[in-house]
């Protein structure tokens, strides 16, 4: 299917690995060319290699912070005027809600919030003069569905969707679309980061941590990269012009919810 998006530019974030690299692909895929960040320089650079080979585009990249405003400064300057965004950061650590104080929930909000925000106010200006543009930002199921343990999450994704679904609908005319993508648990280093402190407190493998994960998703597995890529990819497309301000769910069925 062509996405009608080949020559377009993308800046997509944290994109070395995991989901934001499964975004990566599939928007290299579909012809775009892209402006790259991650926080380590080697396996950005060994991604960026990668989707050169394979699919031919013009890949920039840039290691730093996204999070840090210097390293979000630079990362701007390289990106220069694109067509998409895709926003993306680590989530904050797991715990309970008498582990945290204020300095946790500015980091928090720092990076799944502010981060963001930042980004499209520095990049949509150009986009509705340019009267296309298209935001995918990266939240998580924790949005539709809170998580017990990540408080810190659920908290600062939230704030960002209730931002984003004003916002959305201020710039839709201008031909600028904005929606989240709502990952559940993924084959990725986050998801052994979750995964490792079950198994550390109940005296069990790994494997059997992500086993005991696997059965509540009805799906039965962890979704992968390859397929999240894809999805955002479709947001980015021609063809998601009608698409305003979403929230699309990717867990495999885990949030139980009729609407």
């Amino acid at each position: 299917m062509d996405l009608g998006i080949r020559g377009k530019r993308a800046l997509v974030c944290a994109s070395s690995k995991g989901l934001g690299r499964g975004c990566a692909a599939a928007l290299a895929e579909a012809g775009v060319d892209l402006v790259l960040n991650a926080r380590g320089s080697d396996a950005l650079e060994a991604t960026a290699q990668d989707l050169r080979d394979r699919f031919g585009v013009s890949v920039t990249t840039v290691a730093a912070d996204i999070v840090d405003e210097a390293g979000r400064a630079r990362v701007l300057n390289a990106a220069g005027a694109v067509d998409i965004l895709v926003t993306n950061a680590g989530g904050p650590p797991p715990g309970m809600w008498h582990d945290w104080d204020r300095a946790d929930f500015i980091k928090a909000l720092d990076g799944n919030m502010l981060t963001p925000i930042a980004l499209m106010t520095a990049l949509m200006p150009g986009m509705t003069t340019r009267g296309w543009g298209r935001v995918v930002n990266i939240t998580s199921q924790s949005v539709k569905a809170p998580i017990p343990q990540l408080g810190l999450s659920n908290a600062a994704r939230t704030g960002l969707t209730g931002y984003v679904a004003g916002t959305a609908r201020q710039v839709a005319g201008q031909g600028v679309i904005v929606n989240n993508l709502l990952p559940g648990i993924h084959d990725t280093d986050r998801a052994a980061g979750l995964d490792g402190p079950v198994a550390a407190r109940d005296g069990i493998t790994l494997d059997e941590a992500r086993a005991r994960r696997a059965a509540t998703i009805p799906a039965g597995r962890y979704g992968t990269p390859e397929e999240f890529g894809q999805a955002c990819a479709f947001l980015c497309s021609q063809y998601a012009g009608f698409i305003v301000g979403q929230n699309l769910l990717l867990d495999g069925g885990a949030t139980n919810a009729t609407i």
